[in-house]
């Protein structure tokens, strides 16, 4: 079971009843959404969506730690979905699934949409799991290094200011 960790510097983040890491799915076919969410629930806190639209609406309602999207849907690409949230949520980390094999969007992935990890369908259960694991240990991660560099960032406005003081004086 991965446990969802409380930072003091997420600010107005509601705390989970569950508890647990929030992944949201995207994908156009809903076999796809019902399969991931029984094989995960368990796990995770699992959030599922049949559109792009969809998926940022529940963004907008819910924090979310992982998205996962199906590169292949009818009104946008998985990466285009990626890319264009990376504005107002560029903290999940983003997770490309697929069931083509194309260059193309695996480029586009890592350059546009900024994807930790490009998996294939069918998706093997448990190296997804693990890829979700390791997913929170990565936002974990870029958590606690945004509030070391806050907390640096203080300690030398301090400085700057005592220093001042001491060349005043």
């Amino acid at each position: 079971m991965v446990i969802r960790i409380k930072f003091i510097f997420e600010p107005n983040s509601p705390i989970m009843s569950e508890d647990k890491l929030s992944v949201l799915y995207v994908d156009d076919e809903v076999n796809n959404l019902q399969s991931f969410k029984a094989a995960f629930r368990r796990d995770f806190l699992i959030y599922t969506a049949e559109s792009a639209k969809e998926g940022m609406k529940i963004l907008s309602e819910m924090p979310i730690e992982v998205i996962i999207t199906d590169q292949r849907m009818p009104e946008m690409t998985g990466v285009e979905f990626l890319e264009s949230i990376i504005p107002q949520y560029p903290d999940p980390i983003r997770i490309l699934l697929t069931g083509y094999s194309d260059i193309q969007a695996v480029i586009d992935a890592i350059n546009k949409g900024q994807v930790y990890h490009y998996i294939t369908k069918p998706w093997d259960e448990e190296q997804l799991r693990n890829i979700i694991k390791k997913s929170l240990e990565v936002y974990t991660l870029r958590a606690e290094n945004k509030e070391l560099i806050k907390s640096l960032l203080r300690a030398n406005e301090q400085l700057e200011f005592l220093l001042r003081q001491k060349l005043l004086s």
